[in-house]
């Protein structure tokens, strides 16, 4: 926690946003046993079904990526590919999260991924995956420890990176 603090440019956030981007970061690094979700962070990937007033029909979320737009505004279309491939025979493959990315419109070059299996070839408890998008970072983490799969977008690193720790070559 104190690598993440030290490696990131302060910047002007809703304190909600920052509390909920440190909370998945913890999860993330590794530094911890995976927490109970907090009830109000924007940080799980489920949530309530906007609902409909009376006599309006729902908004449809994005289904593809819109370049012009913020990385805020792309987490829905991130947070249905990472949940359409936890739901598959691949959900346990880092290269099936970023192949789905890519499919639905992300830039691969943009890409960081951790590896499937521990330092002992053991499945990986989580996978981490994430795209840089500007002076932000979508990022995705699923497995084992994880639970249901979390996705959330914060401040890049100072180094320019999405991810703390070791990262797999996307050479694919």
């Amino acid at each position: 926690m104190v690598r993440f603090l030290e490696h990131h440019r302060p910047r002007p956030r809703a304190a909600g946003r920052a509390v909920a981007a440190l909370a998945v970061l913890i999860v993330l690094s590794g530094c911890a046993a995976t927490p109970e979700p907090e009830p109000t962070t924007a940080s799980s990937s489920a949530g309530p079904a906007p609902s409909a007033s009376p006599g309006t029909t729902p908004v449809p979320e994005p289904t593809t990526v819109d370049p012009e737009a913020s990385a805020e505004a792309n987490l829905p279309v991130f947070r249905g590919v990472v949940e359409d491939v936890w739901g598959s025979g691949d959900r346990a493959a880092g290269r099936a999260y970023i192949d789905a990315l890519v499919t639905a419109g992300f830039d691969k070059t943009q890409m960081e991924l951790t590896p499937d299996t521990s330092t002992v070839g053991n499945p990986a408890e989580s996978i981490q995956f994430s795209v840089r998008w500007g002076d932000d970072c979508l990022i995705g983490q699923v497995g084992p420890a994880t639970g249901e799969p979390l996705s959330t977008v914060v401040p890049v690193l100072v180094e320019g990176r999405c991810l703390v720790g070791e990262t797999r070559p996307i050479d694919w």
